[in-house]
């Protein structure tokens, strides 16, 4: 067994990757730029290397960089991780050809699969079924267009060397098309260096449901049962969970055994994901193979208890797996979300800066990968992370931050522990998805298990504007924050030391307001809480131990429990709970009264501006001064955690401005350009 391995990543997968080294026994190298100098992964690791600039395809890319961390450290095998150089086959020479262990599958197999337009050539030849589509390189724009129209539209633009929804587009027509194939180009250089472009046909209403391998040199291959992974944002996933709630066995058995065919068939060695469309009569199309450890990884090793990291490293070390397909028994269910560092009341742009807050729920025991979860109770949860409290958040990488896990016996009782999970984290000082991942677990559709890659698009098709609770929330919310707000008054009182009987001074009578509702309430406080009463003549009893300052609040409301995000603001708090934000007023009936003759403060006129909607890079402006622009029309792109965005026009109009020029880096709100 290997003495040291390097991690040639960041972030949260190698800190990941560190944890299942240390209970082995191994002895971790880390390697980082100027950007991840306090960055979590050097600080787990036994050793840390700088390789260079933030750019990525300046320090995290450079394979002699990497290879000199290695000579420099003496390392023996090297963990890839996932993106970067994990299905690089030039990285994969070059540590043979130094006599290091990849912690991979072996070159053949990264060059067959690992590229999207041989893969699919492969499989079409193994009598796999695949999706229709165009496998030759694409030379321009023009080409993608016929082609497109030959395929039949929607179609798929993709980057051959692509992954993680990078270099991906879908486009509905010609002008889409051409703008899809360029787009897609420019991704695909920046993020892999190599900018090969292939098209297939979109199928509509389609589930991604893909499978993991585990096969080792010795000619053994296994599969772990399915991921359902249809939630995707920009064909990006976001939520994912295992089983699939819409296979049965047979059709699992099936895709398992064409995936372990298909990795045989190429001599795979490693883990590694055969992913599927699957449509709506369980009929199942190959998609691509991702030569790697995938990110959502920790959903099947919730249900199957098998470390797949640990497995890797025993298979780079030429060990044959101990396991075999009988012994595979899928237990239980298991539910990821991905946080990310972005806005979703600006469609979910990009968000840097640094984490003021940054509170994970509590992991349970069964965290550590290759526990079997039965063991730990009947709830677990997991957080793989690479941040912490205090660190930033760079604009050159990737916006996932962590990645949320539950556990549980049944789909049901899981989503439901994601649910209170997702309330109980805390985060500060960044745009951030909670309140979307939790309106998801609340959607009827998600619920259900009816949904397709299109669930996002079709449910949100005007963006995230937040959540609006039902009434019975609203009251649980409104009494929790009645009886909150009078304890953080008795508790001011007694503070400013006026008089010596505080309970007097602070009165029973309060008017609530939150999510346009206004409920005038009574409290009738006791040592153990109180109980709410409403002017309808319901109560809510209301128990807790929080105190003023707390910034999590457990209630007990109605006798359920109710977990809520807590900020003060005046004559009140902003609450975020069940993906909504909501502030909420506790006043007086005079403040009550008195506020509704307060003037409504009106926000500024920006419909003659043009606005950077996240911190980014501009990689090019499409208009000068003076041209007249229509709906729609292109104006400028914008670059930031390795995603291109176009920024179009939203209404007819001329330029009279333009304060921004290709390479400038521009921050929230920048004015990019005006308009007449």
């Amino acid at each position: 067994m290997f003495d040291k391995i390097l991690i040639a990543n960041r972030g949260e997968i190698a800190c990941r990757v560190i944890k299942t080294a240390r209970k082995m026994g191994i002895k971790t190298v880390a390697i980082y730029s100027d950007a991840d100098k306090q960055a979590l992964h050097v600080q787990m690791a036994d050793e840390a290397i700088h390789i260079g600039p933030p750019p990525a395809n300046q320090s995290y890319i450079v394979i002699d960089k990497v290879m000199e961390a290695i000579k420099q450290t003496g390392a023996q095998a090297v963990h890839p991780g996932y993106g970067f150089l994990s299905e690089n086959s030039k990285f994969a020479e070059a540590l043979a050809d130094a006599g290091v262990a990849f912690v991979g599958p072996p070159v053949g197999a990264i060059e067959s699969m690992g590229d999207k337009i041989t893969s699919k050539k492969i499989a079409q030849e193994a009598d796999v079924s695949t999706v229709p589509g165009y496998m030759g390189l694409i030379e321009d724009a023009d080409e993608a267009v016929k082609i497109s129209n030959e395929i039949g539209y929607p179609v798929m633009i993709k980057a051959s060397a692509g992954g993680g929804g990078k270099g991906m587009r879908i486009a509905w027509n010609d002008e889409e098309a051409r703008e899809g194939f360029q787009s897609s180009k420019n991704e695909a250089a920046n993020s892999f260096g190599d900018d090969r472009i292939f098209i297939e046909k979109f199928v509509t209403q389609p589930r991604h449901i893909e499978i993991q391998v585990l096969c080792d040199s010795h000619g053994n291959g296994i599969y772990l049962g399915e991921r359902e992974c249809s939630i995707q944002r920009r064909n990006q996933k976001v939520v994912e969970e295992a089983p699939s709630p819409f296979l049965d066995e047979e059709t699992r058995r099936a895709m398992g055994e064409q995936a372990v065919s298909l990795a045989k068939a190429v001599g795979y060695a490693s883990a590694g994901t055969v992913e599927f469309i699957v449509d709506g009569e369980k009929n199942f199309y190959f998609l691509e193979m991702n030569t790697r450890l995938q990110v959502e990884h920790p959903v099947t090793e919730l249900i199957t208890g098998v470390d797949l990291v640990e497995q890797m490293i025993h298979v780079a070390a030429g060990k044959e797996l101990g396991i075999t397909q009988e012994d595979v028994k899928l237990t239980g269910w298991a539910i990821e979300n991905r946080l990310y560092a972005e806005d979703p009341y600006r469609n979910f742009l990009p968000s840097i800066g640094r984490l003021t807050r940054y509170r994970p729920p509590a992991e349970t025991a069964a965290y550590t990968p290759g526990v079997a979860p039965g063991d730990a109770g009947d709830v677990v949860i997991r957080n793989d992370t690479g941040v912490y409290e205090g660190g930033e958040i760079s604009m050159f990488y990737d916006p996932m931050i962590a990645k949320l896990c539950t556990w549980a016996p049944s789909r049901e009782a899981a989503i439901e522990a994601m649910r209170t999970a997702l309330d109980s984290f805390e985060v500060e000082g960044i745009g951030h998805n909670l309140p979307f991942l939790s309106a998801v677990m609340d959607h009827p559709k998600f619920v259900s298990g009816d949904m397709t890659t299109a669930f996002i698009a079709e449910e949100y098709p005007d963006g995230f504007e937040g959540v609006e609770l039902p009434e019975a929330d609203l009251k649980r919310i409104a009494a929790s924050c009645a009886a909150m707000h009078r304890v953080a008054e008795i508790r001011r009182t007694q503070v400013s030391g006026r008089m010596d009987n505080h309970e007097r001074k602070v009165g029973t009578d309060w008017v609530v307001t939150l999510q346009g509702q206004t409920y005038p309430v009574s409290i009738d406080a006791d040592p153990g809480g109180s109980t709410v009463r409403f002017d309808d003549g319901n109560t809510i009893r209301v128990t807790s131990d929080w105190t003023p300052g707390d910034q999590l609040a457990v209630v007990a409301a109605g006798g359920d429990p109710l977990v809520m995000k807590v900020g003060k603001i005046t004559h009140g708090f902003t609450i975020r709970s069940r993906g909504a934000e909501l502030k909420v007023h506790v006043r007086t009936p005079r403040q009550a009264e008195l506020s509704q003759l307060m003037p409504e403060k009106l926000p500024p006129d920006t419909s003659k501006l043009l606005l950077c909607p996240m911190p980014g890079l501009i990689v090019s402006v499409n208009v000068e001064v003076g041209d007249e622009v229509q709906e729609g029309q292109a104006l400028c792109s914008v670059e930031a955690m390795k995603m291109e965005n176009i920024l179009r026009a939203e209404k007819k109009g001329v330029v009279t401005k333009i304060n921004a020029t290709a390479g400038d880096s521009l921050a929230v709100d920048d004015v990019i350009m005006e308009f007449e």
